[in-house]
């Protein structure tokens, strides 16, 4: 059990598809012992019982946009666990009508809410999780190829993503310094509650699994896999760095 002993947050467990509870899986089969939090009263009934399955003794909610609540999960940490060795932010947001329209006519406010969950949070965390690191640590979020590359139907995601990613870089040279590592996960396009409020998700998913070189999508197990390598004492000497987890799609032009 490799991770034995380390203590990691989970933000973004929706359901049992989600990529947030398929990377809390490995790392709780790993020896991780795991915080989860839900967004809301009416999430909790599909989020309690799969922490519970993690053996989680922290599940506390979470809405990134309610003032209080992430400090909230952090004092909890503190006070039962005194430290924190990785977090895993999972979580993404844009309104529907400015999702599917094009970037140039997104709103203002959609464009400042999508960017304050999808990326202004991780930020937020990782400054709360930095004096609790205190033996160092591991930061994980998860991005999109779109970040990097005009995908269709991904929209305004593809500019919140792309900024998630230069944080992510900005963060590990600042945070180096204490030991924290910061990644980002890209998985492949893959079917989760989040991804289906994209438009046409279905012919997404056919042209990347036609896409990748062995004509196949990856699973959130896959996806978890990397995060317990992340998250280990193996991957020490990496920081910084957008790290794919997609069967190769972003390798083809």
């Amino acid at each position: 059990m490799p991770l034995k002993g380390k203590k990691g947050l989970i933000v973004g467990i929706a359901n049992q598809n989600s990529v947030a509870y398929g990377c809390a899986e490995v790392l709780c089969q790993a020896g991780a012992e795991l915080a989860v939090t839900y967004r809301n009263a009416r999430a909790e009934p599909f989020v309690r019982p799969l922490a519970e399955r993690l053996g989680s003794a922290i599940v506390v909610a979470c809405d990134v946009r309610e003032p209080g609540q992430l400090e909230a999960v952090f004092s909890r940490i503190r006070k039962e666990w005194g430290r924190l060795d990785f977090l895993l932010h999972s979580i993404a947001y844009a309104p529907k009508a400015d999702l599917h329209g094009r970037v140039t006519d997104c709103s203002q406010a959609g464009f400042a809410m999508a960017m304050d969950v999808s990326c202004h949070s991780f930020v937020r965390m990782a400054r709360l999780a930095e004096p609790l690191m205190v033996d160092g640590g591991c930061l994980l979020t998860v991005t999109f190829y779109g970040a990097e590359k005009v995908v269709q139907q991904y929209n305004l995601m593809g500019p919140v993503k792309a900024a998630l990613e230069s944080c992510v870089r900005y963060m590990a040279v600042e945070l180096g310094p204490r030991r924290i590592r910061v990644h980002a996960l890209s998985p492949g396009p893959l079917r989760t509650r989040a991804a289906t409020g994209i438009a046409c998700f279905d012919e997404v998913l056919e042209r990347a699994r036609a896409r990748t070189p062995e004509h196949r999508l990856v699973s959130i197990r896959d996806i978890g896999n990397l995060a317990a390598f992340l998250v280990g004492d193996g991957a020490a000497a990496l920081t910084g760095n957008i790290e794919y987890v997609d069967a190769g799609y972003h390798i083809v032009g």
